[in-house]
């Protein structure tokens, strides 16, 4: 949900349905009152205790119940529900000492120290953009992204920050950054959509390529809901994983091969934007159930073991006594210890926070690199841009120079958008009546029923993008209220000159150093939007080497209908035994 929701802007707002049930066979056993017709489901917040049986107490709820039941469609705020939070970070981080990882030796070996104690656990995060893009626009002074994530990464990993306190002075091993990731998603995202298969230029492409037009799925909050309400759409969805999501995976195979460990021995933390992102970690397509066993989803142990946002990290430096804005962001200290394989290191590390161009956008610029990927392919092409309604709607198109358009592409950020979207989406009915024309799609002027004609279209739950997301510093908070000396509560101008600062943060990277920049070193003629994809790809294809896991199964995701009673009439008993009897034909 949008970081600045307004009173103005509730029709961009789906609210919570009238009931939320957890699946029969976990609610309580002891018997109800007499005084007490019903049992109601509860759930259970953060920091609150569930009633004993003894009082009739209600049923705990987690995230990935929450997934299983379509009695509610929200977007980040309604996942209150949540365990993962900075309080689980500082709960893990004091229930044993870490692991540590020692090596390389003289023939590049690695080896693990405290595998004896059950509980203790080796620390990964990674951070996105956006978060860094907030918390940079809060410490104020010009403080860039790339700075920010410098504080985040103290923070997290010397004694300045976390290491300084709690039972064990425990830290986080690796701090990376999600840009890598995402420009992984980037290139296998345009191979999804301009492809072909597998070519002579090695371009990868899921089994089961995504209908037209392809639909982003990085934003979780838009997959939830088209999941719940909208299961037509699904076909639609790249199968690419997410940035965070592709990033657990790195995480988890590549970290528990190279150290001989179970990927349940790896606690992986990602700081996100959006609340959203911790419904997506939970995701039962999102675990080592499907990389290391049959392919299918399950619940086995998930790559991102916990997400928390831009606004959870202050509350996380204040629990254990830190000044967050007091934490140097000078990157002269900065120091990441070697990861275990070399190429690996390479790309999670040398190209740091390539400045990002306003074109793409704040939510990773799928769509704007897909453009100029198509564009490099048509040499005298050229990209343009029809804005729609407002701000959030953009229409691309790629023309030729002899005029013929090429590629047709689209992006609707904000759920009063994408309802537009999906209404031209929705598959016509056939009609019952004999010699009836079909109904119920969006029609053209000319009365043919048909849904967009884009090839590739951006879809963000957040009106403005990811920097917009439901988990991050909002102007209103007291922290901003005390630093920018509001003497009342600030209102929507001020929050939209919030959002544009967050923005200006964001794109306040520096020019990688051209000495790191390896898409330039390695294929200076094949550069897309500053990318190598085949740089990306052959970094790819090394990870699916030394894991030994199909890249399929480490790249691309699936969805599925989520279908529950929930807000439904209920039928009786005997209702149910009638229709029963009828569809055998016993009869009454």
């Amino acid at each position: 949900m949008s970081a600045i929701l307004s009173a103005d802007d509730l029709n961009d707002f789906i609210s919570p349905g009238v009931a939320c049930i957890k699946p029969i066979e976990t609610l309580p056993t002891a018997p109800l009152p007499k005084t007490n017709p019903s049992l109601e489901t509860e759930v259970i917040l953060d920091g609150q205790q569930a009633q004993s049986q003894n009082d009739a107490g209600p049923a705990q709820i987690s995230l990935t119940d929450c997934l299983a039941c379509s009695g509610c469609v929200t977007s980040a705020e309604a996942v209150l529900v949540s365990l993962q939070s900075h309080n689980e970070v500082l709960n893990m981080l004091d229930a044993a000492p870490a692991l540590r990882i020692l090596g390389p030796d003289a023939g590049g070996r690695y080896t693990v120290e405290g595998l004896e104690n059950p509980a203790a656990k080796l620390y990964v995060g990674s951070v996105s953009p956006q978060a860094r893009a907030s918390l940079a626009a809060a410490c104020g002074n010009g403080v860039t992204e790339q700075q920010a994530g410098q504080m985040i990464e103290k923070l997290f990993m010397s004694t300045d920050g976390l290491r300084g306190g709690g039972r064990w002075g425990n830290g986080f091993t690796w701090i990376v950054d999600t840009n890598t990731a995402r420009e992984a998603c980037l290139v296998l995202g345009s191979d999804e959509v301009l492809g072909a298969g597998a070519s002579s230029s090695g371009q990868l492409q899921p089994s089961d390529k995504p209908a037209t037009p392809t639909i982003t799925s990085s934003c979780p909050g838009w997959v939830c809901y088209a999941e719940k309400t909208h299961p037509y759409v699904l076909p639609h969805l790249s199968r690419v994983k997410s940035p965070q999501a592709l990033m657990g995976t790195l995480f988890k195979t590549t970290l528990s091969r190279a150290l001989g460990i179970s990927p349940d021995r790896i606690w992986h933390l990602a700081i996100m934007p959006c609340f959203d992102k911790k419904l997506e970690a939970s995701r039962e397509e999102l675990t080592d159930t499907v990389w290391a066993g049959d392919g299918k989803p399950g619940r086995g142990v998930r790559d991102v073991d916990c997400v928390i946002t831009s606004k959870e990290i202050l509350m996380l430096a204040e629990s254990r006594g830190v000044d967050f804005f007091g934490l140097s962001s000078s990157a002269a200290s900065r120091q990441q210890p070697l990861f275990p394989d070399p190429l690996i290191h390479s790309f999670l590390f040398s190209a740091r926070s390539r400045k990002q161009p306003r074109a793409a956008g704040t939510s990773g610029g799928n769509l704007h690199y897909i453009l100029h990927d198509v564009q490099s392919k048509h040499p005298g092409s050229q990209i343009q841009t029809v804005r729609g309604r407002n701000a959030d709607v953009v229409d691309y198109s790629i023309v030729s120079a002899s005029g013929d358009v090429l590629f047709k592409a689209a992006r609707f950020y904000g759920f009063r958008n994408i309802q537009n979207l999906i209404r031209r989406l929705k598959p016509a009915k056939a009609s019952r009546m004999p010699g009836g024309k079909p109904f119920g799609a969006v029609k053209r002027p000319a009365g043919r029923s048909c849904g967009p004609d884009y090839t590739y279209v951006e879809v963000m739950a957040c009106p403005g993008g990811c920097t917009n997301g439901g988990g991050q510093i909002k102007v209103d908070d007291q922290i901003i209220v005390d630093r920018k000396g509001f003497s009342t509560k600030p209102g929507p101008q001020e929050q939209k000159d919030w959002l544009a600062e967050v923005d200006e943060a964001y794109f306040s990277a520096d020019e990688p150093d051209s000495r790191l920049d390896q898409a330039s070193d390695r294929c200076p003629d094949e550069v897309v939007d500053g990318i190598s994809p085949s740089h990306i790809r052959d970094t790819l294809r090394h990870w699916s080497d030394i894991t030994r896991i199909g890249l399929d199964r480490l790249v691309y995701t699936s969805y599925r209908e989520v279908i529950s009673d929930v807000g439904k009439n209920q039928i009786s008993d005997t209702e149910r035994v009638v229709q029963l009897a009828g569809k055998i034909g016993g009869g009454w």
